[in-house]
């Protein structure tokens, strides 16, 4: 299948790496779509917009950007001029003046979702036994094992800087509101996408449907390509 002039960066959000994303880079090669993980440090929302900016500018052409959870903020801060569309999994989505914070505990907590501090170093981990209790209830063992093991911590700061405008009130948006989240409540995931004017998609999916459902965005990631070629 000939390649798709459009080009995907997937972005990974807090507790993860580029590795989440294993299955829709694959997916979408499949497809004819070219995608690259941007290598997020996690140690600052500047820090890891300049980290997504860095790599965005290292891909050629028209590119569509898809944030997970926290890198919901970090693709809504970028100002890079070859960025076509947005597409937020599951995804945080704070409006100008607001935090990560604010909008990632809007809701109540689902009963299972871990209790989050900062350890002696200013780093938020995710307690081992939340990644099959809450974080990705519906993937594999295999799966879950390898997400625990392979976390990457965010510091606490990154969460608590307010951002400028963002990039979805001026480029196409796609949102994946994810069901059966536990981490980020689905009402807050409804609230945040239709605030966003986004085109919406729903599905009984975890907190990483990258990662147990992986056709599902890998479906919503090809809608915004065609829209956007």
């Amino acid at each position: 299948m000939p390649e798709n002039d459009v080009r995907v960066v997937l972005a990974h959000g807090a507790w993860a790496d580029g590795s989440s994303w294993r299955k829709v880079i694959t997916g979408l090669a499949r497809a004819g779509v070219k995608a690259v993980a941007a290598p997020l440090p996690l140690t600052s929302l500047p820090d890891d917009v300049a980290a997504l900016d860095r790599t965005v500018e290292h891909v050629d052409g028209p590119v569509v950007l898809v944030g997970h959870a926290y890198a919901g903020a970090v693709v809504g801060s970028t100002r890079a001029a070859n960025v076509r569309a947005l597409v937020y999994v599951a995804a945080l989505a704070p409006d100008e003046g607001e935090t990560v914070a604010d909008v990632f505990y809007r809701s109540e907590p689902h009963p299972s979702a871990p209790k989050l501090a900062p350890d002696d170093h200013a780093l938020i981990w995710l307690p081992e036994d939340a990644f099959a209790a809450a974080f990705a209830q519906h993937a594999s063992l295999e799966d879950q094992a390898l997400l625990a093991a392979t976390q990457r911590p965010i510091a606490a700061a990154a969460i608590g800087v307010q951002v400028g405008r963002p990039a979805w009130r001026d480029l196409p948006t796609w949102y994946l509101v994810a069901e059966e989240d536990r981490m980020i409540p689905a009402q807050t995931q409804h609230f945040l996408a239709e605030r966003m004017k986004a085109t919406v998609h729903t599905a009984p999916v975890d907190h990483v449907p990258m990662v147990s459902a992986p056709s599902t965005v890998i479906d919503i990631v090809l809608e915004a390509v065609k829209a956007t070629g």
